[in-house]
């Protein structure tokens, strides 16, 4: 039986990909930065699937230890990874660059870049070992190079993923393990909303842009997933929000109401 492992998968985006994968009869290791919210996120699969099938271990992705932790815990159980997904993430409040604590500007970074960077080393290592298994990382605003206020911390984040894994892929272009991006577009999820903390103009504008663009976990994961367990390509990117069908998007938005928050 194949086996995937999810960094930040106790909610959101992450739980959506790890309830997909378990539809399709995958094992799954999900992870979190917390015993708690792990816990309670297997307890929440549970009550779908086989118990079996899941397997829940905290991994704070700052860390390596706990990175190599994480593969060897879960291979022990499973005896093999197919698929290593980076998607541990933290976003940036509702504030401009100044404003922001170093506590807080530090999280982002270590989390987004240094968590997805040692995820990527370590799964590779590994693959490589075992002669297959496919890495990807999660892209987010920004990627692209798109700039908007009080988003300069995360999206400088997500250009460096971006860097970061394109340049892998070349790195790696002799190795029987795939590495690639995932982009899931603009997802509603805690992560995506947790700017929103006040009725300021910009809020608004951005509340706009949500109903316009956005869609929820339960429409995206199963594309991303479909696509993953198809792919056998390096380096390729599986976009589900491409530039075309965000275009049509706001070309179509004074004639369809999307109110997606």
């Amino acid at each position: 039986m194949k086996h995937v492992i999810i960094t930040g998968s106790s909610r959101g985006i992450g739980f959506g990909l790890a309830t997909e994968f378990l539809k399709r009869n995958f094992s799954v290791t999900i992870s979190g930065s917390s015993d708690e919210s792990v816990k309670k996120a297997k307890i929440a699969l549970a009550e779908e699937f086989d118990e079996k099938l899941i397997f829940a271990q905290k991994c704070d992705v700052r860390n390596y230890n706990e990175i190599e932790n994480l593969w060897q815990t879960s291979f022990e159980k499973f005896k093999r990874v197919d698929i290593w997904i980076n998607n541990a993430g933290v976003g940036q409040e509702n504030k401009n660059f100044i404003e922001i604590e170093n506590s807080k500007l530090l999280d982002i970074i270590d989390i987004n870049i240094k968590g997805m960077m040692f995820g990527s080393k370590y799964a590779f290592g590994k693959m490589h070992e075992q002669g297959f298994g496919a890495i990807y990382n999660m892209e987010g605003f920004g990627s692209d190079g798109r700039k908007m206020k009080k988003m300069a911390v995360y999206g400088t984040s997500k250009i460096a993923l971006n860097y970061f894994t394109e340049t892998f892929i070349k790195e790696t272009t002799e190795s029987p393990v795939i590495v690639g991006l995932l982009s899931p577009g603009m997802v509603v999820t805690d992560l995506l909303m947790s700017p929103i903390n006040n009725n300021s103009e910009d809020v608004k504008e951005f509340k706009k842009i949500v109903n316009i663009l956005a869609d929820k976990v339960e429409t995206v994961t199963p594309f991303l997933v479909e696509n993953m367990i198809k792919n056998k390509k390096h380096g390729k990117a599986i976009r589900w929000l491409t530039t075309a069908k965000a275009t049509s998007r706001f070309m179509l938005s004074p004639f369809r109401k999307r109110n997606i928050v």
